[in-house]
């Protein structure tokens, strides 16, 4: 079975399918920006590499989402909510975790399965 990846570097892929599985790395928004627009960056990101992938947010399986203040919950929750596919609503959990820089308040990663 072949191994896809999308976008990779010498560190890293941005995604890696295998399978009928997608894996995304922990996408980030712009730094400095509002809790809000890094979130709607993050997702329009992962829209592109599941996209890419042969994947879609329907088929999003697991997402794991890391906040720099749990104190933003609900702004993040905001532009989930308007985001997720409502009919096939993924597993999700959220924390907080101290991310690569300070300037980044929302990190998001994602595994889906492949397909339309």
């Amino acid at each position: 079975m072949t191994i896809d990846r999308i976008e990779p570097s010498a560190r890293m892929s941005q995604a890696v399918a295998y399978g009928d599985t997608v894996y995304l790395a922990g996408q980030v928004g712009a730094p400095g920006e509002s809790v809000a627009n890094q979130t709607r960056a993050i997702l329009a990101e992962i829209e592109d590499l599941l996209g890419r992938a042969g994947s879609n947010k329907s088929r999003i399986l697991m997402a794991t989402i890391w906040l720099a203040d749990m104190a933003d919950f609900a702004e993040m929750n905001g532009v989930w909510d308007a985001w997720v596919d409502r009919d096939n609503p993924p597993a999700r959990a959220t924390g907080e975790a101290r991310l690569a820089a300070p300037e980044y308040r929302v990190e998001i990663i994602i595994v889906a399965a492949r397909g339309a």
